[in-house]
């Protein structure tokens, strides 16, 4: 698999899973699609900083 198909699994699959768990949630507490948009964007902010770490970081590049 590409670098480019990689990162567009990890993007969608966060965002899918994670707003799958706020639906749950949302069905749980009885809101309405208040915890699905939230994990919506905590799973894409979470796939990005994965992207990052994985693909974006800099080699050798400890921080310091």
């Amino acid at each position: 698999m590409g670098t480019g198909w990689a990162i567009t699994s990890t993007m969608i699959g966060g965002i899918v899973v994670c707003g799958a768990i706020g639906y749950l949630v949302d069905l749980l507490v009885g809101t309405e699609r208040v915890f699905t948009a939230v994990g919506i964007v905590l799973g894409a902010a979470a796939a990005s900083y994965l992207v990052y770490l994985k693909w974006g970081k800099e080699r050798g590049d400890d921080g310091a």
